[in-house]
């Protein structure tokens, strides 16, 4: 009886299911990736009605790679898998996301909340009444976890994950009690839409931090920017692309950050990865006296083997939530505003040469009559071959390392997983991406580079693609 005055004081009720399939919607997912188990099922019945799709992967891991590849298109994705048995078999891929900073919305469908409660001996546990170990497991790679286990709260606590989710670009972590999908929630939330600007920063510190930026940067005889990959995840790519056309700097990007820059852009020099770098490139960025480091995430991959030879002394680090200048770092200061204002104040800058970049074939490769397909040939090549806006898609590995000899048309979206480095990866992610692709209706083609050994490993989620009609070039 208790629970029917509760409905009845709501404005407009609506299912619980519902308010948080609207929400994704809200924030442009189409698509749920995921499998059925007995702990999802009716909240699946309710997809459709709430504008979204059921991909249907062929398995928890690759469902969790396809949220990954589609996040990185359209700017977030969903996942729902079943409790204990379902959820840890996307754990790897959710792990991944998390490292890589994917924002991906996991919803894992639970037991009954009374079940919970009593400890009940059911299917999908470890046989000793502990229902909250899968979701603790889950947490140490989520920025937020939501557990609806109680209408009163459960729309603050769907909007609240959605929305650390997008900001802080990593996945987060939802579960839904088969008795809660259908209880009464207010509905009349929805027409207030989420609030996904990230706080303002403080305006002083703001200030202080845009004018000794400026300071150096006004000081410096051979200023540079590096853009690597939280500039894509963090959204300042405006900012970035401006920067780049407004400074008239030598731009460059780490392995990560391919595609975070127009790689036909004047003032494009290359990738720059320590030993790694691209021919020319190492020598350039080294002897410059300014890096502008944005976003920068300097694992072992993406900088070959830590053999960046750049001194913090003569750096600018810019990231989500601080911005480190030489040796002095300012917290709780977010990138984008600052940005934004150095472009505004940037006035006249001492600007270097900038090293020349084409997909032309190496010399060796010109002169040789060998017909054998390398490397140092097939990588310049593809360059040639892509197209603008195209989604390039590389696996771990050889790929991934090949294509830093690739210079995109204008738009490339790249698409690895150089830091998680998980094999497979790259398949499942290619529906993702080619599903997003196909929603946005975009004519961008999605090409995939993958090696049979890591084929082997998810090879399944082809059928996904035959059955949603899609045609990825593999």
């Amino acid at each position: 009886m208790a629970s029917d005055i509760v409905t009845r004081e709501l404005k407009q009720p609506i299912n619980l299911v519902e308010y948080l399939y609207r929400r994704l919607h809200e924030v442009g997912i189409r698509s749920v990736h995921g499998v059925p188990g007995d702990y999802n099922l009716q909240a699946l019945d309710y997809l459709p009605q709430c504008g979204l799709s059921w991909a249907g992967n062929c398995n928890e891991l690759n469902a969790g790679y396809a949220a990954d590849g589609y996040a990185r298109v359209k700017g977030m994705a969903a996942l729902i898998t079943t409790f204990g048995v379902g959820e840890l078999s996307a754990l790897n891929a959710i792990a991944g996301a998390y490292s890589e900073y994917v924002p991906i919305v996991h919803i894992v469908g639970q037991p009954h909340t009374a079940s919970q409660k009593d400890g009940m001996l059911l299917h999908h546990t470890l046989g000793n009444g502990d229902y909250n170990v899968f979701a603790d497991m889950s947490a140490r790679i989520s920025c937020a976890t939501a557990r609806l286990n109680d209408p009163i709260d459960a729309a603050t606590l769907i909007d609240n994950a959605i929305r650390e989710c997008w900001i802080q670009s990593r996945p987060v972590y939802i579960t839904l009690p088969t008795d809660m999908v259908l209880k009464k929630i207010e509905g009349q939330r929805l027409e207030t839409p989420l609030d996904l600007k990230r706080k303002p920063n403080d305006p002083e510190k703001e200030e202080y931090v845009v004018n000794l930026v400026l300071k150096y940067l006004h000081e410096a005889k051979d200023p540079i920017i590096l853009v690597d990959a939280c500039a894509i995840r963090h959204h300042v790519l405006e900012e970035v692309h401006d920067l780049v056309h407004k400074s008239g700097l030598p731009t460059f990007v780490a392995p990560m950050g391919k595609g975070a820059v127009n790689e036909t852009h004047a003032n494009y020099g290359g990738v720059y990865a320590g030993d790694g770098s691209n021919n020319g490139v190492q020598k350039r960025v080294e002897q410059s006296d300014l890096i502008l480091s944005i976003g920068a995430i300097k694992s072992d991959f993406n900088t070959a083997g830590f053999t960046y030879r750049i001194g913090q002394l003569k750096s600018i680090d810019f990231h989500s939530s601080f911005v480190r200048i030489r040796y002095s770092e300012y917290p709780n200061i977010n990138m984008k505003g600052v940005l934004r204002k150095v472009i505004d104040r940037l006035g006249k800058l001492n600007v270097g040469e900038i090293p020349h970049i084409s997909n032309a074939l190496p010399e060796h490769e010109l002169d040789s009559s060998d017909q054998t397909i390398t490397h140092a040939w097939l990588w310049p090549n593809v360059g040639q071959w892509l197209h603008e806006n195209d989604i390039f898609i590389t696996e771990t590995g050889t790929a991934n390392f090949g294509a830093w000899e690739t210079r995109f048309p204008r738009g490339v979206v790249a698409i690895n997983q150089t830091l998680w480095g998980s094999i497979g990866y790259s398949v499942g992610a290619c529906f993702g991406a080619a599903l997003a692709a196909e929603e946005l209706k975009a004519n961008q083609r999605t090409v995939l580079f993958v090696g049979d050994g890591s084929f082997q490993l998810t090879a399944q989620e082809v059928s996904t693609m035959l059955r949603k009609k899609l045609k990825p070039i593999m």
